[in-house]
Protein backbone atom coordinates (compact mmCIF):
# COMPACT_ATOMS: atom_id res chain seq x y z
CA UNK A 1 0.00 0.00 0.00
CA UNK A 2 1.36 3.40 -0.96
CA UNK A 3 2.06 5.86 1.87
CA UNK A 4 -0.65 8.27 0.65
CA UNK A 5 -3.38 5.68 0.31
CA UNK A 6 -5.22 6.12 3.62
CA UNK A 7 -5.85 9.77 2.77
CA UNK A 8 -7.93 8.55 -0.14
CA UNK A 9 -9.60 5.80 1.92
CA UNK A 10 -11.61 7.38 4.74
CA UNK A 11 -12.82 3.94 5.89
CA UNK A 12 -9.29 2.89 6.74
CA UNK A 13 -8.65 6.16 8.55
CA UNK A 14 -11.89 5.67 10.53
CA UNK A 15 -10.72 2.19 11.58
CA UNK A 16 -7.42 3.64 12.80
CA UNK A 17 -9.20 6.36 14.77
CA UNK A 18 -12.17 4.35 16.06
CA UNK A 19 -10.36 1.04 16.59
CA UNK A 20 -8.81 1.92 19.96
CA UNK A 21 -12.17 3.17 21.28
CA UNK A 22 -13.93 -0.03 20.23
CA UNK A 23 -11.17 -2.08 21.86
CA UNK A 24 -11.60 0.05 25.01
CA UNK A 25 -15.36 -0.56 25.01
CA UNK A 26 -15.06 -4.34 24.56
CA UNK A 27 -12.23 -4.64 27.09
CA UNK A 28 -14.17 -2.63 29.67
CA UNK A 29 -17.26 -4.82 29.21
CA UNK A 30 -15.25 -8.02 29.68
CA UNK A 31 -12.44 -7.04 32.06
CA UNK A 32 -13.31 -3.76 33.78
CA UNK A 33 -12.00 -0.22 33.56
CA UNK A 34 -8.41 -0.77 34.75
CA UNK A 35 -7.41 -3.61 32.37
CA UNK A 36 -9.35 -1.81 29.61
CA UNK A 37 -7.31 1.34 30.22
CA UNK A 38 -4.05 -0.54 29.75
CA UNK A 39 -5.36 -2.22 26.61
CA UNK A 40 -6.60 1.16 25.34
CA UNK A 41 -3.10 2.59 25.75
CA UNK A 42 -1.60 -0.23 23.69
CA UNK A 43 -4.34 0.10 21.05
CA UNK A 44 -3.69 3.85 20.68
CA UNK A 45 0.01 3.19 20.12
CA UNK A 46 -0.85 0.44 17.61
CA UNK A 47 -3.14 2.85 15.72
CA UNK A 48 -0.34 5.45 15.55
CA UNK A 49 2.06 2.79 14.31
CA UNK A 50 -0.52 1.82 11.68
CA UNK A 51 -0.84 5.45 10.56
CA UNK A 52 2.92 5.77 10.28
CA UNK A 53 3.25 2.51 8.37
CA UNK A 54 0.48 3.40 5.91
CA UNK A 55 1.07 7.14 5.46
CA UNK A 56 4.65 7.74 6.59
CA UNK A 57 3.34 10.55 8.78
CA UNK A 58 1.57 10.98 12.10
CA UNK A 59 -1.63 13.09 12.16
CA UNK A 60 -1.41 15.91 14.71
CA UNK A 61 -4.67 15.40 16.63
CA UNK A 62 -4.29 11.62 17.12
CA UNK A 63 -0.71 12.17 18.34
CA UNK A 64 -1.81 14.74 20.92
CA UNK A 65 -4.69 12.50 21.98
CA UNK A 66 -2.32 9.54 22.30
CA UNK A 67 0.02 11.51 24.57
CA UNK A 68 -2.89 12.34 26.86
CA UNK A 69 -4.16 8.74 26.79
CA UNK A 70 -0.72 7.53 27.85
CA UNK A 71 -0.33 10.15 30.59
CA UNK A 72 -3.83 9.90 32.03
CA UNK A 73 -4.07 6.17 31.43
CA UNK A 74 -0.75 5.74 33.21
CA UNK A 75 -2.02 7.77 36.18
CA UNK A 76 -5.23 5.73 36.21
CA UNK A 77 -3.30 2.48 36.43
CA UNK A 78 -0.60 3.72 38.79
CA UNK A 79 -3.02 5.28 41.28
CA UNK A 80 -5.86 2.81 40.58
CA UNK A 81 -8.21 5.78 40.17
CA UNK A 82 -10.48 5.90 37.12
CA UNK A 83 -10.94 9.67 37.55
CA UNK A 84 -7.87 10.36 35.43
CA UNK A 85 -8.99 8.48 32.33
CA UNK A 86 -12.42 10.12 32.66
CA UNK A 87 -10.89 13.61 32.83
CA UNK A 88 -8.74 13.05 29.74
CA UNK A 89 -11.46 13.85 27.14
CA UNK A 90 -12.43 17.03 29.00
CA UNK A 91 -8.85 18.29 29.10
CA UNK A 92 -8.06 17.32 25.50
CA UNK A 93 -11.24 18.94 24.15
CA UNK A 94 -10.68 22.15 26.13
CA UNK A 95 -7.08 22.21 24.88
CA UNK A 96 -8.11 21.74 21.24
CA UNK A 97 -10.86 24.36 21.53
CA UNK A 98 -8.52 26.84 23.19
CA UNK A 99 -5.76 26.25 20.64
CA UNK A 100 -8.20 26.97 17.81
CA UNK A 101 -9.44 30.17 19.46
CA UNK A 102 -5.90 31.36 20.23
CA UNK A 103 -4.98 30.71 16.61
CA UNK A 104 -7.93 32.80 15.44
CA UNK A 105 -6.92 35.61 17.81
CA UNK A 106 -3.45 35.52 16.24
CA UNK A 107 -4.94 35.58 12.75
CA UNK A 108 -4.25 31.91 11.99
CA UNK A 109 -6.46 28.90 11.50
CA UNK A 110 -4.80 25.88 13.08
CA UNK A 111 -7.66 23.81 11.70
CA UNK A 112 -6.48 24.76 8.22
CA UNK A 113 -3.00 23.48 9.08
CA UNK A 114 -4.48 20.12 10.09
CA UNK A 115 -7.04 19.78 7.26
CA UNK A 116 -5.52 21.81 4.41
CA UNK A 117 -4.75 18.74 2.31
CA UNK A 118 -8.40 17.67 2.61
CA UNK A 119 -10.25 20.96 2.06
CA UNK A 120 -9.68 23.99 -0.14
CA UNK A 121 -11.60 26.99 1.23
CA UNK A 122 -11.47 30.75 1.43
CA UNK A 123 -9.85 32.34 4.48
CA UNK A 124 -13.28 33.48 5.70
CA UNK A 125 -14.52 29.89 5.42
CA UNK A 126 -11.56 28.61 7.44
CA UNK A 127 -12.18 31.23 10.14
CA UNK A 128 -15.85 30.32 10.45
CA UNK A 129 -15.19 26.57 10.42
CA UNK A 130 -12.40 26.95 12.99
CA UNK A 131 -14.67 28.93 15.33
CA UNK A 132 -17.41 26.31 15.01
CA UNK A 133 -15.00 23.45 15.75
CA UNK A 134 -13.58 25.32 18.75
CA UNK A 135 -17.08 25.72 20.20
CA UNK A 136 -17.85 22.07 19.41
CA UNK A 137 -14.74 20.94 21.32
CA UNK A 138 -15.94 22.94 24.33
CA UNK A 139 -19.37 21.36 23.99
CA UNK A 140 -17.78 17.88 24.02
CA UNK A 141 -15.78 18.81 27.12
CA UNK A 142 -18.91 19.90 28.99
CA UNK A 143 -20.79 16.82 27.80
CA UNK A 144 -18.00 14.54 29.02
CA UNK A 145 -18.14 16.19 32.45
CA UNK A 146 -21.91 15.73 32.64
CA UNK A 147 -21.74 12.06 31.65
CA UNK A 148 -18.88 10.89 33.88
CA UNK A 149 -20.14 12.80 36.90
CA UNK A 150 -23.73 11.55 36.64
CA UNK A 151 -23.54 8.01 35.26
CA UNK A 152 -21.80 4.72 35.91
CA UNK A 153 -18.39 4.02 34.38
CA UNK A 154 -19.83 1.55 31.86
CA UNK A 155 -22.26 4.22 30.62
CA UNK A 156 -19.41 6.71 30.26
CA UNK A 157 -17.36 4.21 28.22
CA UNK A 158 -20.38 3.53 26.00
CA UNK A 159 -20.86 7.27 25.54
CA UNK A 160 -17.22 7.67 24.50
CA UNK A 161 -17.59 5.06 21.77
CA UNK A 162 -21.19 5.40 20.59
CA UNK A 163 -21.87 9.01 21.54
CA UNK A 164 -18.85 11.18 20.74
CA UNK A 165 -18.00 9.75 17.30
CA UNK A 166 -21.59 9.91 15.93
CA UNK A 167 -21.95 13.44 17.33
CA UNK A 168 -18.70 14.43 15.62
CA UNK A 169 -19.83 12.93 12.30
CA UNK A 170 -23.20 14.72 12.50
CA UNK A 171 -21.44 17.98 13.40
CA UNK A 172 -19.13 17.61 10.40
CA UNK A 173 -22.05 16.92 8.07
CA UNK A 174 -23.88 20.01 9.36
CA UNK A 175 -20.81 22.04 8.33
CA UNK A 176 -21.06 20.93 4.68
CA UNK A 177 -23.12 23.96 3.55
CA UNK A 178 -20.43 26.26 5.01
CA UNK A 179 -17.65 24.21 3.39
CA UNK A 180 -19.42 24.18 0.02
CA UNK A 181 -20.22 27.91 0.20
CA UNK A 182 -16.55 28.78 0.78
CA UNK A 183 -14.97 26.08 -1.37
CA UNK A 184 -12.27 27.20 -3.76
CA UNK A 185 -12.82 26.06 -7.31
CA UNK A 186 -9.83 25.15 -9.42
CA UNK A 187 -9.02 27.58 -12.20
CA UNK A 188 -9.14 25.96 -15.64
CA UNK A 189 -5.68 25.30 -17.08
CA UNK A 190 -4.71 27.84 -19.77
CA UNK A 191 -4.88 26.44 -23.28
CA UNK A 192 -1.77 26.42 -25.46
CA UNK A 193 -3.75 26.21 -28.66
CA UNK A 194 -5.64 28.93 -30.49
CA UNK A 195 -9.01 29.96 -29.17
CA UNK A 196 -11.82 28.93 -31.50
Amino acid sequence: MAPQETRDRPGLRLVLEMGPLVVFFVSNAKLGIFPATGIFMVAVLAALAGSWFLERRLPVMPVVTAVFVLVFGGLTLWLQDELFIKLKPTIVNVMFGTALLVGLALGRSFLKVVLDSSLAMTEQGWRQLTLRWALFFYFLAVLNEVVWRNFETDTWVTFKVFGVMPLSIVFFLVQMPLINRHALTEEPAPSDGPVE
